[in-house]
């Protein structure tokens, strides 16, 4: 599965803040009350909706590119990106159980500083696999 989507996002100013909406994506927008809101609203809709289309099973359509949306008045199209293993880090509930060996040193001194194995395991491979 790839890691990192990335679509064109239109925003509309408003009275107060933004709309935002993806021309590639139907039914996908949000708002924010100033623009660092809007576009974190931007990240989470476009994640969630790209969630819901992959566990349908269903393939992501293809990002326009930004030069290829016509915008009007005071529009302007950002970038927005989404990365799914944050995503599938929050909604994922199922765990397996992975058997390892390490030096009985390095065991001895994890559990002194109360390391919780699990955990740092997960951490290290989501930063290895997203290099």
């Amino acid at each position: 599965m790839k890691k990192l989507y990335v679509y064109p996002a239109i925003f509309h100013p408003e009275e107060t803040g933004y709309s935002v909406f993806f021309p590639d994506l139907q039914g996908c927008h949000t708002q924010g009350e100033d623009l660092e809101d809007a576009t974190l609203m931007a990240q989470e809709a476009l994640a969630t909706y790209l969630e819901y289309i992959l566990d349908e099973g269903t393939s992501c359509p293809t990002p326009s590119s930004p030069e290829q949306i016509s915008i009007t008045g005071k529009d302007f199209i950002a970038m927005i990106n989404a990365n799914m293993f944050n995503i599938m880090d929050k909604t994922s509930g199922k765990a397996i159980k992975k058997t390892l060996t390490i030096p009985a040193w390095l065991n001895d001194e994890a559990e002194k500083q109360h390391i919780n194995f699990s955990s740092l395991l997960k951490e290290a491979l989501i930063e290895r696999i997203q290099k």
